[in-house]
């Protein structure tokens, strides 16, 4: 028998034994962004499903002042990572940034461990974990992208568990600190309830940033080039002064209603300001994409005025008028807690995630694939739909409170019409704007979402409470009155986003006959909405 084997055989067999030799440590660099990814989600998330009620429990806020507040953290909270991304690309480096931003997290959750219910001390924490956001999501999302550069085959599966890091930390924290809120609060008392589940998601960040201690050599090769070289205590000064400032400046928009209205809609002048003067300055094979990018981006920004009313209208709907017990077919099955309804979103994610995934592999093999502007259209239809499932479960509430199954059906067509309009933000400016303008674009992009999620905070203080009312029958005709006005705004996003497709099938084609002559962006995904779908 001979051994001796070809040429081409042996060089398929050398290659193929690279291929191998390289997929160990990529996919143990993927694994220690994963980790520290989803350990950061557990404290943002298990953070967040609190705050609102926090608010209004502890410091005594009326619902439209904790709606505004968070409303505002929120849009400083998607502006900041815009900075981030900049800062860890030419100052300090990806991978330094990132962990610093894990380390300034750790210290946000951590001032609202301390027993204290100080309104001041809780912007200075909303500041802290604003900036630590800042510096962390960003370059989170970047290392990925380093990762699989260049391996298009891989890169989209890559993104696709990602994504799963973040559900899977946000499912179990917003399950959890609510319940240690309440098992702590019963036996130590309210106040040290909360503060000890604030502190949890403090814990939750300081076990990412062990595991990335852990294995953080796996990304030794991974990075941006200021990584490779020793850190510049000059440029780190120059951070940490920045970052001093953004937090009195976040205290100072998170403690005034006013300052932080006037802020905000600045930015929004400015933010479609500047996408004009990139159209009417841009060449004119490029035109047809940005105007295109234009257009997608105002309807994802009427998306997220939607996605906003989770820890609003829809968390203190839950807190007044809903029934804990889940029951099927008159069995008791279990109870929750108020503030859990919040995870639904994240449970139906994950069930129809893959369902899309397949759907649209499906459709794409045979040449049906539906435009993106399609996809937006179907899937205000379903948030509208979603809307009105509360306002019809409130026919049969009883004593005005509604079953736990129609916040269940209600969640379940919201979030299947958040991965058609929100999932696909990111990918179509990647899809439609030049590579030259990728980054700016991109920041922009997020400072406009910032500023749905605090008009989000506004539309749900239609659903105001009054001082005294306790009666649920008389809050359930205020919130379903609140939510019809959303279905409503969700159909009329629904018949603009039909109105809109010959005028974006024209500019798609107009785009795509001079994509060739322009350097396409990478594909871009957002570990945040995106499912790789």
């Amino acid at each position: 028998m001979s051994t001796s084997t070809s040429p081409a055989t042996a060089g398929a067999a050398t290659a193929g034994a690279a291929t191998a030799v390289a997929a160990i440590p990529q996919t143990r660099a993927f694994s220690t962004v994963f980790l520290i990814e989803m350990w950061e989600r557990f404290g943002f998330y298990g953070m967040q499903v609190l705050m609102v009620t926090y608010m209004l429990k502890r410091l005594g806020f009326v619902d439209i002042r904790a709606n505004l507040v968070w409303g505002a953290a929120s849009a400083l909270i998607y502006a900041t990572p815009a900075l981030g991304g900049a800062i860890g690309d030419k100052l300090l480096g990806t991978r330094r940034t990132m962990r610093i931003g894990a380390m300034v997290l750790a210290v946000g959750y951590a001032l609202l461990w301390w027993p204290t219910d100080a309104p001041t001390f809780l912007y200075i924490a909303l500041g802290v974990i604003i900036v630590g956001n800042g510096l962390f999501k960003p370059n989170a999302g970047n290392l990925v992208r380093k990762i699989y550069e260049g391996d298009e085959t891989r890169i989209d599966s890559a993104f696709t568990m990602y994504y799963m890091a973040v559900n899977i930390g946000s499912m179990i924290s917003m399950t959890l600190t609510p319940w240690i809120r309440n098992v702590i609060g019963e036996r130590y008392g309210d106040s040290l309830g909360w503060h000890t589940a604030f502190g949890v998601c403090s814990i939750g960040l300081l076990l990412g940033l062990g595991n990335y201690a852990l294995m953080q050599r796996a990304l030794k090769n991974v990075g941006s080039p200021p990584d490779r070289r020793p850190l510049d205590p000059k440029k780190l000064g120059f951070v940490v002064l920045g970052a001093a400032a953004v937090v009195l400046v976040a205290v100072l928009i998170l403690q005034s209603i006013a300052v932080a209205r006037v802020c905000v809609y600045t930015a929004g002048v400015v933010v479609l300001a500047i996408f004009t003067h990139l159209i009417r300055s841009s060449e004119p094979r490029e035109r047809a994409g940005l105007v295109a990018a234009l257009v997608l981006v105002l309807q994802t920004i009427l998306f997220f005025i939607f996605y906003q009313q989770m820890s609003t209208s829809l968390n203190l709907f839950a807190q007044h008028n809903v029934d804990l017990d889940f029951r099927l077919f008159g069995v008791h099955l279990f109870n929750w807690i108020p503030e859990q309804y919040q995870n639904l979103n994240s449970i139906w994610i994950v069930v129809l995630s893959p369902v899309l995934v397949a759907l649209y592999n499906a459709l794409g093999r045979r040449g049906r694939d539906p435009q993106i502007a399609v996809k937006f259209a179907w899937g205000f239809a379903c948030v509208a739909l979603g809307f009105f499932i509360y306002s019809i479960g409130a026919r049969w509430a009883h004593h005005g409170q509604v079953s736990s199954w129609i916040m269940v059906w209600g969640y379940g067509l919201y979030s299947l019409g958040e991965l058609l309009v929100s999932g696909l933000g990111l990918a179509m400016i990647a899809r439609y704007v030049p590579a030259r303008m990728g980054g700016f674009m991109m920041g922009a992009y997020y400072v406009a979402v910032g500023l749905s999620m605090y008009l989000g905070s506004v539309v749900s203080n239609l659903a105001h409470i009054p001082d005294g009312l306790t009666d649920p029958v008389e809050s359930m005709n205020i919130y379903t009155g609140l939510f019809n006005k959303l279905g409503y705004m969700g159909i009329a996003c629904t018949l603009i986003a039909i109105g809109m497709l010959p005028l974006m099938k024209r500019l798609s084609t107009s785009h795509a006959q001079g994509a060739p002559l322009a350097t396409p962006l990478p594909a871009v995904r957002s570990e945040e909405f995106d499912t790789a779908v």
